[in-house]
């Protein structure tokens, strides 16, 4: 099928389909398990020319399997191009360091990942770049936070673990008039729920390991970007300048396993998004729950935004019971629901944030983003939603 045809697809037809390969004609796409590649005279001259894309060379500079999840990831989110890396950090740290340099500043909203929050924090203000954190779903205070040198605003579809939603619209309008380039990290939501370049922000990072890959074995991630705001080439720039140069390339037999994952990502995420519409309207009515956190609730307080701007609210939400100790109690009971860490898998996944994933936030820091110690995670799978009330219900009656 011709490019201009497949984009024309819907999207569960365009999650499914892969060009079959031209050698075997083999529907499956075949994995390239090589980390170096046969040179001639011809593709010589084509490495030293600059044409680099068009040959393999070096397993850390891409690889066959590793181009073609990078199509079809460009396929799914509405892309212009793709970059794919080992892992979700991977593609968050290329992206900011491929944009920044010493005296740059970002402004970022108070709640995301921890890892891109210490990184920001911490690691990035060893090269003289800063941050200042703000609350992206108020426009307003993204504006005053702009400054001279700022490049970059930076913001999760869904927040985690809050499940926050910023209007994009106004971020694009500050972006655009400040010249600023808008990155967000669409992890909580995948290229089913959401496809923020299609609002108009320029990068878009996913931590591949969840719900693109969605059975919890395989690890990756993915850069995709529009051409408006930047070159047509930049995601190349970026491979050369920044990933081959911090060797973290996706491994040719991950991508091959996101792969399939992506081609079921539209029958799961139907199913995990139904199934987290129910969770969260059950535990809102729980005696024990304090409060819920989803999107698709009434009581969320971005609720309106996320009615206007997903098709579905996702498989993520978060509740809170009176502390931590409590939170384990529940965690550590259910059976059938895993305590673990990550998300997006086909097992329903629980974890506690403040002591698991935001641990090493400072305590001021994380009840700035709204994040109590009571507070759980839950990725939704593809259990039966009667099953999982009631294993939540066994749970929480312990409390």
């Amino acid at each position: 099928m011709e490019p201009d045809k497949r984009s024309n697809l819907h999207f569960d037809s365009k999650s499914v389909y892969l060009p079959p390969d031209e050698a075997s004609k083999s529907i499956n796409p075949p994995l390239f398990m090589s980390s170096s590649f046969q040179y001639d005279a011809e593709i010589y001259k084509q490495v030293v020319d600059g044409e680099r894309k068009a040959v393999n060379i070096y397993g850390r500079c891409g690889n066959p399997t590793e181009y073609q999840f990078e199509e079809q990831m460009t396929l799914i989110e509405g892309a212009d191009a793709c970059l794919a890396t080992a892992s979700g950090m991977a593609a968050i740290s290329v992206t900011l360091l491929g944009l920044l340099k010493a005296g740059d500043h970002i402004v970022c909203d108070w709640t995301t990942y921890s890892s891109t929050h210490e990184m920001l924090d911490h690691r990035l203000t060893d090269y003289a770049i800063q941050t200042t954190f703000v609350d992206t779903a108020d426009p307003q205070a993204v504006r005053e936070a702009v400054r001279p040198n700022t490049k970059v605003i930076y913001f999760e579809t869904i927040a985690n673990p809050t499940m926050k939603v910023a209007e994009i619209s106004p971020l694009v309008e500050i972006a655009r008039s400040n010249n600023i380039i808008l990155v967000c990290d669409n992890t909580f939501a995948s290229p089913y729920v959401m496809r923020p370049l299609e609002w108009g922000v320029d990068i878009v990072v996913e931590s591949a390991t969840k719900f693109i890959g969605g059975h919890s074995d395989a690890i990756g991630g993915a850069i995709c970007m529009k051409s408006d705001q930047l070159p047509a080439d930049y995601m190349e720039q970026l491979r050369w300048s920044t990933m081959v140069k911090l060797g973290s390339p996706l491994s040719p037999f991950n991508a091959w396993i996101l792969l399939r994952g992506i081609q079921t990502l539209s029958v799961r995420l139907q199913r995990q998004c139904q199934t987290a519409a129910k969770l969260a309207s059950y535990l809102e009515k729980h005696s024990k729950v304090k409060r819920v956190w989803y999107p698709g609730l009434k009581s969320h307080p971005q609720h309106k935004v996320a009615k206007q701007q997903m098709p579905d609210f996702g498989g993520m939400l978060t509740f809170e019971v009176d502390n931590e100790k409590d939170a384990l109690k529940v965690l550590d009971n259910l059976k059938l629901c895993c305590f673990a860490a990550s998300l997006g898998g086909v097992r329903t996944t629980t974890q506690i944030p403040a002591s698991m994933a935001f641990l090493d936030v400072p305590e001021e820091q994380r009840l700035a983003m709204n994040i109590a110690d009571g507070m759980i995670r839950i990725s939704t799978g593809l259990e039966d939603a009667g099953d999982l009330m009631a294993d939540f219900d066994a749970a929480l009656g312990l409390i």
